[in-house]
């Protein structure tokens, strides 16, 4: 998503952006790793490298990330602004390297920015579909993630179904299943031209499969949890029960049909039977939260508060013009074993005009 359409700041997510307890940690049977009975740490980052000084900003980060002590670092998309900055081969190879660098296995999620929105004068010009082609080719070869050190992913592409979703992958690490989902900012690319919408119908139907896969494994596995991450904010407000929208005063959706219906549909349904905590990475927004936004579909009606689906918490990061990152810490030995914290980079602070 364009800088122009982040600053939405809801009261929704006014809550917990401090750290929040959750999950459990050991080892589940696509293991990788190492990662054994006890403490680790992953961090999360994306929306960055959208202008030249968001891109001098991000080596501080890569930096900060680097000298923690982490078992893998999650990136959830748009590695350039939407509407300038070209989708060129030379810019997808230049990312591809600065991800390499990481001195930690990282696991890439794309972003709209990063394909779809190519079709922008001052993005190139491109075919999204041909640029979405030529970005599963750099950045999602092989087995392994990216970064120095690798971590072994399942990719969905191993099933001849869904030979070209190499992106949607997933691993296990502390007795926690990982999976990444390609849903992106925009409406996910449904509504602009009946090619876009052909592409969001093959994407998404692939990626409802893959999320009712991921939850299939985590029962059999007896994982402790899920986390799932993806690039989009899939708008949980437009979701809420009546009385909620109206306490939280929370803007009615336009008339376009969303591109997140199904897979928030699916995503309650998996999260409620799943009966284990369920989090949600995602950026796309621009807005550092951590909150509970899901609420059952089954009380949504006129006058009703709705109850809150209690497993699931969101955790969306920074994004432009912020440049930090989230520390998630998995610890077994402490009672509420997962939470989150801040991992805010001094180089980047930003400097308040004072009189």
């Amino acid at each position: 998503m364009d800088a122009t359409h982040y600053f939405v700041r809801m009261k929704l997510a006014a809550a917990g952006v401090l750290c929040f307890a959750l999950l459990g940690g050991c080892a589940g049977n696509e293991r990788v790793g190492g990662a054994g009975n006890g403490r680790f740490e992953f961090g999360l980052m994306g929306d960055q490298q959208y202008n030249k000084k968001s891109a001098a900003q991000f080596p501080n980060i890569m930096n900060d990330l680097n000298q923690a002590d982490l078992a893998f670092v999650v990136l959830i998309g748009d590695f350039k602004g939407g509407k300038k900055g070209k989708c060129s081969d030379g810019l997808y190879k230049s990312r591809k390297a600065d991800f390499d660098a990481s001195k930690h296995p990282l696991i890439y999620t794309p972003g709209d920015n990063d394909w779809m929105d190519c079709h922008f004068p001052g993005a190139g010009g491109f075919d999204p579909v041909e640029r979405l082609a030529k970005l599963r080719g750099v950045f999602f070869q092989g087995d392994r993630s990216l970064g120095q050190r690798k971590l072994t992913l399942t990719r969905q592409s191993k099933d001849p179904k869904y030979a070209k979703f190499r992106e949607n992958t997933r691993w296990s690490y502390g007795d926690v299943l990982f999976v990444t989902i390609h849903t992106v900012g925009d409406n996910n690319n449904l509504g602009r031209t009946p090619e876009t919408d052909a592409e969001y119908r093959e994407r998404n139907a692939a990626n409802l499969v893959w999320l009712k896969q991921a939850f299939d494994l985590a029962k059999r596995n007896g994982n402790k949890g899920v986390v799932l991450i993806t690039h989009a904010n899939p708008l949980f407000q437009y979701r809420l029960p009546a009385r909620r929208v109206r306490i939280l005063k929370v803007a009615k959706p336009g008339k376009k049909p969303s591109g997140y219906s199904d897979y928030l549909a699916v995503l309650e349904a998996e999260t409620v039977a799943f009966g284990k905590p369920v989090v949600l990475l995602h950026g796309d927004s621009h807005y550092f939260r951590i909150d509970k936004p899901l609420f059952s579909s089954k009380e949504a009606g006129p006058g009703k508060f709705g109850r809150n689906i209690e497993n699931f918490t969101r955790v969306e990061t920074f994004g432009f013009p912020e440049a930090h990152w989230v520390r998630m810490i998995v610890d077994p030995e402490d009672p509420n074993v997962f939470t989150f914290k801040q991992g805010m980079v001094k180089k980047n602070a930003f400097k308040h005009l004072s009189k």
